[in-house]
């Protein structure tokens, strides 16, 4: 458990202002859009895919075909219009679908799948084509959220859920349809779309994931969300688990529960981490001084602050916004 900091002076907590957790986590994170082509599958096709440290999405704009994860029993199969996320970066396996595993012969060599935004290559067999715009989400190195952690092997977002907005639709009909005549600026328009894809994942993940397990579904929960967006918008506060609780009219022992079992770790634990995770963010996008930086994330010693840092990072402050000048 990491040694409480000092903290600054104490003040009144009002509910108002509360943050966006999730633009607040994903700002931090600094993830990136990296985008590897559009392309042309034509059956029997099978693609194998190793495992990698980004978040994989997959849009599958014309066809059908089959995902399985490494770990995953159970195969998604996969219709025009839906996106498919393999957040962990797991080993995986694309297919056509259409036998009950693909033949040796059926795999694509990675080789050629090096595709472009002007190029659309047709790669397979001569059969039925399903069209699949590819690419990735690339975070900060170093950078963890709790928040993020608990995502399952792949997220399946169907074309039309049960009660699902148009967003999706829209979304993937605008990727489909940028990625099939591809101007200038593509890239950019592209990469923002798929931003969108991501955004919203978050989102719908959060509201509809299971009271099991731990993650974004503390979003949705209406006490421990209203102590994240405490947390997120008013970071150097002198937080104590008392003033959370009493803040989002909850008692010590249960909003404490509560938090753990559905974001995954004690509450001071959480603001800890987030403390350095925005200071990491601070000082390696703005000049603000260390003991600036230290007093924004809630320390007035700014030896406390550098020892907090080093426990978290593996170095020190300085040190570190030295190596990401560098």
């Amino acid at each position: 458990m990491p040694v409480s900091p000092n903290l600054l002076p104490e003040r009144p907590e009002p509910l108002e202002g509360r943050t966006d957790v999730v633009s607040d986590v994903l700002e931090t994170m600094r993830f990136t859009t990296l985008l590897f082509g559009r392309f042309e599958l034509g059956a029997p096709w099978a693609l194998r895919l190793p495992k990698k440290a980004n978040a994989t999405f997959y849009v599958l704009a014309r066809g059908t075909m089959r995902l399985r994860v490494d770990g995953v029993e159970q195969p998604l199969l996969v219709s025009a219009g839906d996106v498919v996320l393999v957040p962990q970066g797991s080993a995986h396996v694309l297919d056509d679908g259409a036998r009950p595993a693909p033949a040796p012969r059926d795999f694509i060599p990675p080789e050629k799948l090096r595709g472009s935004l002007s190029a659309s290559p047709r790669l397979g067999g001569e059969g039925p084509v399903s069209t699949l715009i590819t690419g990735c989400f690339q975070f900060s190195a170093g950078v963890h959220s709790p928040l993020l952690s608990s995502f399952p092997p792949a997220i399946h977002l169907p074309a039309h859920p049960t009660g699902a907005s148009s967003w999706l639709t829209s979304t993937v009909q605008l990727i489909a349809a940028e990625s099939a005549a591809p101007g200038p600026g593509s890239a950019i328009v592209l990469g923002r779309l798929a931003d969108v894809l991501l955004v919203q994942a978050l989102r719908m993940r959060a509201a509809t994931a299971s009271a099991k397990g731990a993650g974004l579904q503390a979003l949705a929960d209406p006490t421990i969300g209203a102590a994240l967006g405490l947390m997120h918008g008013r970071l150097g506060e002198p937080w104590t688990v008392e003033r959370l609780a009493t803040a989002v009219g909850q008692s010590r022992s249960g909003f404490a529960a509560r938090f753990h079992a559905l974001v995954g770790e004690p509450p001071l634990q959480y603001l800890a981490r987030w403390r350095m995770a925005k200071a990491a963010q601070w000082l390696r996008e703005t000049h603000d001084s260390l003991p600036q930086i230290a007093e924004r994330v809630g320390y007035v010693s700014a030896v406390a602050f550098n020892k907090a840092f080093k426990r978290w990072h593996g170095i020190g402050p300085g040190g570190y916004r030295r190596a990401q000048a560098r």
